[in-house]
This record gives structure tokens, C-alpha cells and sequence, in this order.
């Protein structure tokens, strides 16, 4: 049996939610293994709209370990007010099992003051950040300043840390951005008694996937945000701060690269997205609306409304490639239902040159870049109750093929509708 990791391919909202969930009924073991609560996935199960930000998406199923792996940071409110929320609606189950790994950084307060503060004082050179502190946490990772879950256990080392970071922000925050510094016995006070509450879930996750691919068990490595937005491959600096490739799921959960054996790559039947950043084949009129309001492209995160354009393959491609994907889930296929013509981009037209597989690192030149498109027949059919390929219309068949081909990777899932059961299966990626 093969071991999975699913990753978008887009800028992210791409439905990775609601195939992680699908997914996790064929699985033992979910392993989210990078970004923060800057992410949002939806689930619709049983018509209930369920979002999560931090906790795995398997976590509505029974049997199962859901992880929250070491190269995720980890906003300990954000979790409690997940598990509260799940415990209260009754979706949580007694026979899972939610860990969170002692190595994860934590975002702190500071770090989200620090993210809005930058924001504020930049307005006219927005990143577009969610403002949940994620990329200052990642930074105090990377220079070694941070603080880690299980910092909060030696509460000596957890003060220390403390006021060494607070020293440095409190002076930014007063002499740089001018807002009010924070108070360090405060913060001490919240993030002990988080401490006390979260102790029963936190593990060396490492250890456990070990065992548990050891044991022969199924493990699903669940991506954030998308292949875009990786802060490596991505439309740098318009990007999060971690990366999001499939070769992320090692470093991320700690576990050896050999153990992903197969990479299926979340293809939303067009394009969106959230924020800043140059979009090729964005559309800015009537059917751009159209996509908007029918697929209700607001993120789950943040509500703000996305950018909606036609399916620009140079960026699936480009995921193809850094992920080594094989496979490909298509969702949000219905939303494109009553269009009577769809195009897909297959280049792009840049000066005399005409770009097929790459995107283009610098921006100005991506700015530049006029979409190459193809033009298909769309369908008026409703397709949310297509159990089958050939229960789609004739071309929305078309279109998936022509999506295929130029992927150059199989179709192994499409999505039909936001139910679980609005969903064409069309194998099993735990096979090899």
C-alpha cells in the first residue's frame, strides 16, 4: 500500500478539505505538515459546513490519528476553540486520536502584532497577509529565536525565550511601528495555562508515523494553501512562509521522503486567488462574477472574496513538476455548469516567447504575460448527481480530458458538488 500526500496546485482553495476528508476513510493516519491557521478548509458533510484551520482534516472520522506535524506553527487558541467547537457540535470522535508534535513553533502574540503592524504601515505594499502571525513565526524559526510547543513544558526556558523575544519586538513595536509594547507576564500567564490544557496531545509525531508506517498502517500527508503560494516555487513575495510542495511532507512531519510514495495534486476547475500578486488569466467581468458567486469563492479563513479566472494550466504544470504529482483530484467542476464557453490557458505569450511549463520568477515579466487560451463548448447540465464519467456531459468529459492531457498526469478524482457524496471516484490512491 502506498502512503499519500495531497497538495494543491493552484494559490491555494483549491478544495483540499473535502478530498483530504474522502481520502482519510481509506487511510489510518493524517499528517498536516506545514503552515498555520492562516489556512482554511471546508468540509460539508451530511449538508453540516464544517471549517477548520489548524486540526486535520480527517478529524471527523472514526479510528483514526490525526497529527499536526513539526513544520506547522502552532496557534494554541486557534486549537482549543477548534476542539471546543468540535466537541460542542458532537462531530468529534471519542475513538480518534489528535496529536501535536513538540517540535512545532508556536505563533505567539507578538507575532501576530507584528504581522498587522506591517501591514498597517506598508498599506501601499500589501503582501496580503491574513494577519494571524504566521510568517513572523516562521522568521523566528528560521533565526533560531522561536518557541517551540514543547518550550512550554520547562517553564524556566519558556520565561527565558519569552523576554529575549519581547526585548527585540517591544522595541519595534514602540520606536519602528509605533504602537504600544506588549506585556511579557501576560503572555506568560495565557501560554502556561495553554500549556496545561493542550499536555494530553503533545507528542514526538515523529515517532508515531514511524510506527505507524512500520506497522504497515496508511498514512495521508494533508498540504496547506498551494503549490503557488510556496515560499520557494511560489509568485515570491506574494507567497506564505513555508513551503508548500509535496517534498515539504517529509521535512514537515519527520519522517524519511521515501515513505511518500504517490502525490495527488488538488486542480479547482478554474483558477482563483486571495490577495496580491499578478494573475494571468484573471477575469474582471461578467463571468469572472459569475464564477465568483456560483462556486462562492470567499475564503475561509479571512471572507475575502476571490480573485476568479479561467484554468490556467502553466501553473498546474509548473505543480506537476516541483510536487511530482501523478494523480490529480478536479474539484468545483459544477461551478462551470451554464457557460456556454470555457477556455483554458495553455501558455502564455511573453514578448516574442511563448511560455508552456514554467511560470515566469520575475513579476514584471509575469505581469506581462498574455494567457495563450483554448476554447471548449461548455454545458447547461446539472452534474452534482454524475456518480460516473459517463453520468458528466459530453463536454465536461471533453474538458476534463483536455485538462488531463495537458497536465500530463491522470485523473483519479472529480468533484461534483461540495458534498461528500457529490464526488466521481475513480480509484484508490493508496494503490500502488
Amino acid at each position: 500500500m502506498a502512503n499519500v500526500a495531497v497538495v494543491g496546485t493552484q494559490w491555494g482553495d483549491e478544495g483540499k478539505g473535502k478530498i483530504v476528508d474522502l481520502y482519510t476513510e481509506k487511510a489510518d493516519v493524517v499528517a498536516r505538515f506545514q503552515g498555520g491557521n492562516n489556512a482554511g478548509h471546508t468540509l460539508v458533510v451530511g449538508g453540516r459546513k464544517t471549517i477548520l484551520h489548524l486540526i486535520p482534516s480527517g478529524i471527523l472520522h472514526q479510528d483514526k490519528i490525526c497529527i499536526i506535524g513539526n513544520g506547522v506553527v502552532f496557534d494554541p487558541a486557534i486549537f482549543l476553540a477548534e476542539v471546543d467547537e468540535l466537541t460542542q457540535a458532537g462531530v468529534l470522535p471519542s475513538s480518534t486520536s489528535l496529536y501535536v508534535s513538540e517540535k512545532a513553533h508556536l505563533i505567539m502574540p507578538y507575532h501576530r502584532a507584528l504581522d498587522q503592524a506591517r501591514e498597517a504601515k506598508f498599506s501601499g505594499k500589501k503582501i496580503g497577509t491574513t494577519g494571524r502571525g504566521i510568517g513572523p513565526a516562521y522568521e523566528d524559526k528560521a533565526a533560531r529565536t522561536g518557541i517551540r510547543v514543547g518550550d512550554l513544558f520547562e517553564e524556566g526556558l519558556f520565561r527565558e525565550k519569552l523576554r529575549h523575544a519581547l526585548e527585540e519586538k517591544n522595541f519595534l513595536f514602540k520606536n519602528f511601528f509605533g504602537v504600544e509594547p506588549l506585556d511579557a507576564l501576560k503572555i506568560e500567564e495565557e501560554y502556561l495555562a495553554y500549556a496545561r490544557i493542550i499536555a494530553p496531545y503533545v507528542a514526538d509525531t515523529s515517532m508515531i508515523l514511524d510506527r505507524e508506517i512500520r506497522r504497515g498502517k496508511k498514512i495521508l500527508f494533508e498540504g496547506a494553501q498551494g503549490a503557488h503560494l510556496d515560499v520557494d516555487h511560489g509568485t515570491y513575495p506574494y507567497v506564505t512562509s513555508s513551503n508548500t510542495a509535496a517534498g515539504n511532507a517529509s521535512c514537515g512531519s519527520g519522517i524519511g521522503p521515501n515513505s511518500v510514495s504517490t502525490v495527488v495534486g488538488i486542480v479547482k476547475a478554474y483558477t482563483t486567488r486571495v490577495g496580491e500578486g499578478p494573475f494571468p488569466t484573471e477575469l474582471q467581468d461578467a463571468v469572472g462574477d459569475h464564477i465568483q458567486k456560483i462556486g462562492q469563492e470567499f475564503g475561509a479563513t479571512t471572507g475575502r472574496k476571490r480573485r476568479c479566472g479561467w484554468l490556467d494550466m502553466v501553473l498546474v504544470r509548473q505543480a506537476v513538476r516541483v510536487s511530482g504529482i501523478t494523480k490529480l483530484a478536479i474539484t468545483k467542476l459544477d461551478v462551470l455548469a451554464g457557460l456556454e464557453k470555457l477556455k483554458i490557458c495553455t501558455g502564455y505569450r511573453l514578448g516574442g516567447q511563448e511560455l508552456t511549463h514554467a511560470v515566469p520568477a520575475s513579476l514584471a515579466a509575469l505581469s506581462a504575460c498574455v494567457p495563450v487560451y483554448e476554447e471548449l463548448d461548455g454545458w447547461v447540465e446539472d452534474i452534482a448527481k454524475a456518480e460516473k464519467m459517463s453520468d458528466l456531459p459530453a463536454n465536461a468529459r471533453k474538458y476534463l480530458d483536455r485538462l488531463e492531457e495537458l497536465a500530463g498526469a491522470e485523473i483519479i478524482l472529480v468533484s461534483v458538488g461540495a458534498g461528500r457524496e457529490e464526488t466521481i471516484q475513480l480509484g484508490n490512491p493508496f494503490q500502488n
